[in-house]
Formats: structure tokens, C-alpha cells, sequence
């Protein structure tokens, strides 16, 4: 029995002084990359960040284990040497799930409902981690749409930061980081997220202020990733401030902002500011920020900015555009600054623009 009683307790005091340091991170400036936009690994500019995110690995459905697509094993397991070449100190972490639709959102519901999978899932995101040399791990189960999933999703949140806190006691390793992208408030419309057990498990979540209009959803042109939207709630500002009012540090917030834009065709091209009337998306409906740049460059068009809602948007005959540009990530990257929140993350490298937008939000911040 007594032999039994020391790793526990170990495991115990690792467990508790996480609660109180959150692994003793100091800011986050990150962004993702994800292997299906075949934007090469080599190509990332690694000082510009101090967290990059590779996405995004897979829960295998049978066996709840945590897998790295096939096709992609020499990305994976060479990204954070690759990047640590130009940025030494970066940190890396292998992000799982991500908005695959619901066959992806059902294996997550799967896996958290028992303990035996919640298991099978961690012990392989640890092994995974390790072998591949990241940092840590990043959870993007889009999203929870039930109290009992929410429920699952403490359990699991809880068990897996035990794990970690185990294995780094066991091998001498710096505890592995832990984070999750969540919806851009503390609860998925109606259904409360687990707040507690998020703010003792998690290193930061990575609020995702994006997509809040599109045109697959939306028959007036918005602001996608509005930092403000007065008399909504439809607002990063408002998210920050549910998380906030919920219980959760402010310096456990990481905000996301989008390197792409959301584009509209217009039913009239003379009623072309935010929330005009549209008739379907135009282009491809979501469109790079280089992309956007490149239309700007060639088409006798209109972009502007609107300090109201931190937005940019572009027009030009009845395409619309909106997105965020410098002038939009700059302003919420100081409300991220003045606000007291750890720092900020994009999706992703890929869209932007010669790291335009990368370097803005860097400057901004000081870096």
C-alpha cells in the first residue's frame, strides 16, 4: 500500500501546482497550420509566433485512439523540428478534430461517454506528442451541442490533464501544454460549457471569433469576425465577456481572428455596406486574405474600413467581401492587450499575405 501512496501523492502535487501556475505561460501568440492547404511546413516564419498549432490529427472511431492521417506522417513528425529552425523557443502543438461536420463531433461524443475511450484517447495523445516532439496537445471538438456532452467533455478535460500530469512525473519531462478551440462564448447557444473543469485543465482555450456570418447562413452581408457588433451578442467582445462572467481568467483567453474573409453577392451593388440585403455567396464563399489583396490589386474596387464593428470590407459591383486587414487585427490585438487575455491565435498561416497580417498583430503586441 505504501509503495502505491508516494506516485500518487506526486501525481496529486503536479496536479494541484497546475492549477495555480498554468504551466507559467506568459503570453501566446499563435497561429495554425493545416496540412490540407499543402502550404509547405519550411515555408512558416517561426519568429513571428511564440505557439504554432499542426492540424489536425484523428480520433479512429473504433478504437478511440488519437492517429495521424497516413498520407501526411513525414509533416507531422518532422513540423516542430522544421520550425524551431528559424524560431528555436517557438512551442508546438498537435491539434485534434478540428470542424470535420457530424461525423467527427459524433466520434468525440463517443469517445468522451466512457472512461474506458477517454483513456484509449489520452494515452495515445500523449505517445503521439512525445514521439513526434510536440509541446503539447489542442482539442477542437466542434462542438458539444448537448449538458451531457459538456458533462463528458469536463470528464475528459479533467482525466487528461491527470495523464499528463502522471507521465511528466514518471519520465522527468516538462509537463505536455493542454489547450482547446472553443465557441466563441462559454456556452454553445443554450448548453453551458464546463467552465470549471476547463479552468483547472486547460493551459488556455482559443476562443474562435470567427464565422459569424456567412453566406451559407446569413442573407445579408456581416462582419465575420466582428470584435464588436452593437445590440448583439454576435461579438468577440461578447464572447471574451461570457468566458469572463463564467468564471473563467481572463489570461487563460487566447482570441482567434480569421487570415480569410467571407464573401456575399449582393441583390443590389448601391446597397453595399454591412448587413445588406445578398443572394448567395459569391467566389467561394470563403476567401484568403492574400486572395482578397490579389481582387483588390486587380478590380476597380471598394475597401474600407469600420471601426464600429473592427471589420474590413471590400466591394466591388456585387461581390462582398468582409475580413480583417491590418487595421482590424492591429485594434484587436491591443483590446486582447488592454483586456488582460493571454494573447491571440489565427486560422491560419496559409491565408495570409507575405505575413502581413502575422507581422501586424507581432508589432502590435510589442514582439
Amino acid at each position: 500500500m505504501a509503495a502505491k501512496i508516494f506516485p500518487l501523492l506526486s501525481t496529486l502535487l503536479l496536479f494541484f501546482l497546475h492549477l495555480h501556475s498554468s504551466a507559467g505561460q506568459n503570453v501566446v501568440r499563435a497561429a495554425y497550420w493545416h496540412y490540407g492547404t499543402q502550404f509547405p511546413v519550411s515555408e512558416i516564419d517561426s519568429t513571428l509566433f511564440t505557439h504554432l498549432f499542426c492540424a489536425f490529427a484523428d480520433l479512429d472511431r473504433q478504437t478511440y485512439r488519437v492517429t495521424i492521417p497516413s498520407a501526411n506522417q513525414a509533416q507531422f513528425s518532422t513540423f516542430t523540428e522544421i520550425v524551431r529552425r528559424r524560431n528555436p523557443s517557438v512551442k508546438t502543438l498537435l491539434s485534434i478534430g478540428g470542424g470535420g461536420g457530424e461525423a467527427v463531433a459524433a466520434a468525440f461524443d463517443s469517445m468522451a461517454s466512457q472512461a474506458n475511450s477517454r483513456k484509449q484517447f489520452i494515452d495515445s495523445s500523449i505517445i503521439i506528442a512525445r514521439s513526434y516532439r510536440f509541446d503539447g496537445l489542442d482539442l477542437d471538438w466542434e462542438y458539444p451541442d448537448t449538458t451531457t456532452k459538456m458533462a463528458n467533455l469536463g470528464l475528459l478535460l479533467t482525466e487528461w490533464r491527470a495523464a499528463i500530469a502522471n507521465e511528466s512525473a514518471v519520465t522527468g519531462n516538462a509537463p505536455l501544454l493542454l489547450s482547446a478551440a472553443v465557441f466563441r462564448s462559454s456556452d454553445y447557444f443554450t448548453i453551458d460549457y464546463p467552465v470549471q473543469e476547463i479552468s483547472n485543465s486547460l493551459d488556455w482555450i482559443n476562443v474562435m471569433a470567427y464565422d459569424f456570418y456567412g453566406a451559407g447562413w446569413s442573407n445579408v452581408t456581416g462582419p465575420p469576425a466582428a470584435l464588436y457588433n452593437p445590440g448583439t451578442t454576435v461579438s468577440g467582445d461578447y464572447g471574451v465577456r461570457t468566458w469572463i462572467q463564467s468564471g473563467l481568467s481572463a489570461n487563460k483567453i487566447v482570441l482567434g481572428f480569421p487570415y480569410y474573409g467571407r464573401a456575399w453577392r449582393l441583390a443590389n451593388a448601391n446597397d453595399n455596406g454591412f448587413f445588406a440585403p445578398a443572394v448567395g455567396a459569391a467566389l467561394t464563399d470563403a476567401v484568403s486574405y492574400e486572395e482578397i489583396n490579389d481582387l483588390i490589386d486587380d478590380d476597380d474596387a471598394t475597401a474600407l474600413y469600420n471601426a464600429t464593428y473592427v471589420s474590413n470590407y471590400y466591394y466591388s459591383g456585387t461581390t462582398w467581401i468582409g475580413y480583417d486587414d491590418t487595421t482590424s487585427i492591429s485594434a484587436k490585438v491591443t483590446y486582447i492587450k488592454d483586456n488582460g487575455l493571454l494573447g491571440y491565435f489565427a486560422w491560419q498561416v496559409a491565408g495570409d499575405d507575405d505575413w502581413a497580417l502575422s507581422r501586424q498583430a507581432a508589432s502590435t503586441w510589442g514582439a
